[in-house]
């Protein structure tokens, strides 16, 4: 039976299959935090792929001392690191050049999101299995949850901790597999008193601060939770139609010099339109008060590091001009068709407050046919 003109797949469909034919596949082990057994497994994959003919390397991995992990690496080809020297440290990190130049197939890279050493190839270690796999080589990697972008606040929130190195969802989100490496916390627990962890000195530390029962099992259950959604956001997006209704929703975040923490809203909206599988726009709204001729340099910066962050988080960053703060959301909203606005509630000044609540008034009024999620922040 012929395609009609209405079922035959456009251009770009068929663009995106020959790129991602050419391109290596990733697979990432998701944990709730270290020593759940994540690089053991990565290791151990690695060893099955050899013994069943395919050419493996190790790109980077960290043993952290445990002879356990150290035993799967003993027959399998180590691509030697690139060293650093940085303030009387020696850093080992990833050798995408000598990756590339050896060209295996598979490729085990180790803590994903780790920060690479100054004079690196890139900044961050995920950016290099990105080079990786636009070369055709596969990735075999490990994470934990507390790494997610979006997850900074609820992470800290729940734990106490601001995790510093962090990877963007979409890295995850566009991962060929996904697997959850999950033990319970009781058992966590006893391999850290065993010395399975950290070594010795490290333990009682450790057992104080971020290991304890309470923090373990909220990292645990967001673990859970986020692979949960990983796999079924992936499969709903597989079996859409282009024609669904949910491909015309947007989200829109509006954001200000002078509003509520942006990194925290970002984050909330990210996570948001990723649960209605929607795109969204971070949108600076750039009223006269916040013409650039009117901000300090200072100011500047952090406008322009939000909207960096908002691209990462997989959003699209756009200046809109207009009188007020109020009028020109709903202007850029109903000029992009946005069914969903964010707005961040401020727990700053009465002043700054009254502003707000006087912003929120005139959203309520006048967003007909959108919804407002007023987000504490």
């Amino acid at each position: 039976m012929p395609q009609t003109e209405l079922d035959r797949p456009a251009p770009e469909q068929f663009l995106t299959l020959i790129r991602r034919q050419a391109r290596g596949r990733l697979k990432v082990y998701l944990g709730s935090a270290p020593g759940v057994g994540k690089t053991y497994a990565m290791l151990r994959e690695g060893r099955r792929l050899k013994a069943q003919g395919v050419d493996v390397v190790v790109g980077l991995v960290e043993t952290h001392g445990r002879i356990e992990t150290e035993e799967q690496i003993a027959d399998l080809e180590i691509v030697p690191p690139r060293i650093f020297e940085y303030h009387s440290l020696t850093l080992r990190e990833l050798d995408v050049e000598a990756v590339l130049a050896r060209k295996p197939t598979v490729c085990l890279v180790d803590e994903l999101a780790h920060t690479n050493a100054p004079g690196s190839r890139h900044p961050k270690r995920y950016q290099d299995v990105e080079d990786l796999l636009q070369a055709g080589v596969h990735v075999i990697t490990t994470v934990n949850v507390q790494h997610l972008e979006s997850l900074y606040d609820e992470v800290q929130r729940a734990t106490g901790v601001r995790v510093k190195e962090r990877v963007p969802d979409h890295v995850l989100a566009e991962a060929d597999q996904l697997v959850n490496v999950d033990i319970s916390v009781e058992d966590l627990i006893d391999r850290l008193k065993e010395g399975r962890v950290y070594s010795a000195e490290r333990v009682a530390t450790a057992l104080e601060r971020f290991f304890t029962p309470p923090n373990l099992t909220r990292l645990r259950e967001l673990a859970l939770t986020e692979i949960a959604h990983l796999i079924d956001n992936r499969s709903r997006k597989a079996n859409a139609s282009r024609t669904a209704s949910l491909a015309t929703d947007r989200v829109m975040v509006g954001l200000s010099s002078r509003g509520p923490s942006a990194p925290a809203l970002l984050r909330k909206t990210a996570r948001l339109a990723d649960r209605f599988s929607v795109p969204w726009y971070a949108v600076y709204i750039q009223t006269p008060a916040e013409d650039l001729t009117r901000i300090d340099a200072a100011t500047q910066r952090a406008i322009g590091k939000n909207l960096e962050l908002a691209q990462e988080l997989g959003g699209i960053p756009m200046t809109f001009r207009g009188p007020d703060v109020a009028s020109t959301i709903l202007a850029f909203a109903r000029e992009y068709a946005i069914k969903v606005i964010v707005v961040g509630k401020s727990r700053q000044s009465p002043v700054r407050r009254w502003l707000g609540r006087s912003i929120l008034e005139k959203l309520e009024r006048e967003a007909q046919g959108m919804d407002l999620f007023i987000v504490d922040v």
